[in-house]
């Protein structure tokens, strides 16, 4: 599997920090190929003097800056993930590395699909556990369970209305097309005609029972309206 069927490298910032020329060009070409946007360096000061990215592969055998203190100094101002690429094998090396703040450590040589691999596993221990409920003014989504409560009050939905809330809960107070919706809550490939979200926008407004929870905003979409906390009860 590559890194773009896991839907991971679209976007994801790589700096690669390695001094041979050969082995920088093929790391940029194979990680390019994967799918990452790729800044190659040749120095620590180039290093640290570059736009902090999402994951540094950091040779420590660099010619100007020793490659452990450059991580020191990249951990010190930067939450990106680190990988010490190095061909420094010994334990005592390896443990100064991840003490200094890297989060994974590569000997070489070494394989892409290896270093591909180390790279999903620690952008998904840094990627924010998502939320297992949301909560706006009295309504409350537990995703895990997909239960909907108004002031405590449970709330029997339809997959398509806990889909509609879903997607406006998202982002609150940004407006959200018909079309999202329905690529979202029905299927990316519906042909049908993009009224059926008022539809039910309307049964679950009632079902709601909460004046301007959900507003329109013609010509535009949806979005949720600012509302009042969960009242606390006596």
């Amino acid at each position: 599997m590559s890194a773009r069927d896991t839907g991971v490298a679209d976007g994801t910032r790589v700096l690669v920090v390695e001094d041979d020329r050969g082995i920088a060009e093929s790391l940029v070409r194979g990680l390019r190929q994967a799918g990452y946007a790729v800044e190659g360096v040749r120095t620590g000061r180039a290093a640290l003097s570059a736009p902090s990215p999402d994951v540094v592969l950091l040779d420590l055998g660099l010619p100007d800056v020793d490659g452990v203190e450059v991580c020191r100094r990249l951990r010190a101002r930067s939450d990106a993930a680190i990988i010490a690429v190095t061909a420094r094998g010994e334990e005592a090396d390896r443990v100064v590395a991840l003490d200094e703040g890297a989060d994974d450590y590569l000997v070489k040589p070494f394989g892409l699909a290896e270093l591909l691999a180390r790279m999903r596993a620690v952008l998904r221990r840094r990627r924010p556990a998502e939320p297992e409920a949301v909560r706006h003014g009295p309504l409350t989504l537990d995703l895990r369970t997909r239960q909907v409560s108004v002031d405590g009050r449970v709330v029997a939905l339809t997959p398509k209305e806990f889909g509609i809330l879903e997607c406006l809960t998202a982002d609150p107070g940004r407006v959200v097309s018909r079309q999202q919706i329905l690529e979202r809550a029905w299927d990316a490939d519906w042909y049908g005609p993009t009224k059926v979200v008022d539809v039910h926008v309307a049964a679950l407004r009632r079902k709601l029972g909460v004046p301007g929870l959900i507003e329109t905003v013609y010509g535009h979409g949806f979005r949720l309206g600012a509302v009042q906390e969960p009242r606390e009860r006596s």
